[in-house]
């Protein structure tokens, strides 16, 4: 599956905590082959105790400004991002 898919970084982070390591990605996905490609881009956050989160976001933009959104809320500098995916 990941062979058909075209990932383009938009920013990483990781952040060491008592608990462990703490990655935070940020990427667009397309689909290969596809015209015009579509691009949807996601949060990932793993290293939680909880399971792994992410988010979506529908834009570039909006996908670097979550990305720091995420990073205030895991730091404890502001509230949990609204837009999150189960």
């Amino acid at each position: 599956m990941l062979d058909q898919m075209t990932l383009f970084p938009v920013a990483d982070d990781v952040l060491f905590a008592p608990g462990g390591r703490v990655v935070i990605r940020t990427y667009g996905v397309a689909s290969v082959g596809e015209e015009p490609r579509a691009v949807s881009y996601r949060t990932w956050v793993t290293g939680l105790r909880e399971q792994p989160r992410y988010w979506r976001w529908g834009h570039f933009e909006d996908a670097r400004h979550g990305h720091r959104k995420v990073l205030e809320w895991l730091t404890g500098r502001g509230p949990q991002p609204g837009v999150i995916a189960a």
